[in-house]
């Protein structure tokens, strides 16, 4: 008989406990998924579900139904930079920008 393992979620979640991991998972989800912009909202929905949709909407200034509105899973949410920003300053993050890696091509 195999070993049994812990849902994907029940795991995930529980590494999220950590601010630390929260700031990793959320720069992963951006990062490697930048042709998919609403992965740093699945990314968020996951971590508020840790923390929990009624804490975060209020540090964030948002009502819980807002929150559960921007991060549902069953629509396509296109929240305002301002409230992204506003949840990400909830978490005790912020937006930044920087350049792009490029590979420099070699001329032959």
């Amino acid at each position: 008989m195999g070993k049994s393992s812990k849902p994907y979620n029940e795991g995930l979640f529980e590494w999220l406990k950590s601010t630390e991991n929260q700031l990793a998972y959320l720069k992963a989800s951006v990062e490697e998924n930048s042709d998919m912009p609403e992965a740093l909202l699945m990314a968020i929905r996951d971590i508020a579900e840790v923390r929990g949709y009624e804490a975060l909407a209020r540090e964030a200034g948002l009502s819980q139904k807002a929150l559960y509105k921007i991060l549902s899973d069953e629509k396509e949410a296109k929240p305002r930079l301002e409230t992204v920003s506003q949840i990400l300053n909830a978490l005790g993050l912020r937006l930044t920008v920087e350049p792009l890696k490029r590979k420099r091509l070699r001329a032959n």
